[in-house]
């Protein structure tokens, strides 16, 4: 979770995991805990151990999509009228040196002290988010 910053301001925007994301997880999850519940009524009928073993595998599937999709609601970017906070990452406006937007990798900021962190596509928006923040740093330097 990112630190508390109270010299960032007031709270602009808040983005969240894509919508886009968390639904592919919903669907994996929601098909695995069909194949799970299925192998094991086949497993109940015919009494193979091999079904059982499919079963847990589709269990183990489920369990580790619910894990991820846990933990990507958590990446959440936080823009104020003075800086950005994402997960531990937190600047003001005039502590980020570079900003760089990619398609594939996402937006990656740079602090002064060298500090680094990659806002991933999972983020809503994230052209939005590169957009307000490359309009943000103009502003602080002028």
């Amino acid at each position: 979770m990112a630190k508390y910053r109270t010299d960032l301001g007031n709270l602009i925007s808040k983005h969240g995991t894509s919508p886009l994301f968390l639904q592919r997880a919903a669907v994996v999850a929601g098909l695995s805990f069909l194949f799970f519940m299925g192998m094991l009524l086949v497993f109940y009928v015919r009494q193979q151990f091999i079904y059982f073993v499919l079963s847990t595998a589709f269990l183990v599937v489920y369990i580790f999509t619910m894990i991820g999709w846990a933990m990507q609601k958590r990446n959440v970017v936080s823009i104020y009228e003075n800086g950005i906070t994402y997960r531990k990452f937190a600047a003001s406006w005039d502590e980020i040196t570079s900003v760089r937007s990619d398609t594939k990798s996402g937006v990656t900021l740079v602090k002064t002290g060298g500090e680094t962190v990659t806002i991933g596509e999972s983020v809503a928006n994230v052209d939005e988010i590169a957009v307000v923040i490359k309009k943000r740093l103009e502003q602080s330097t002028h």
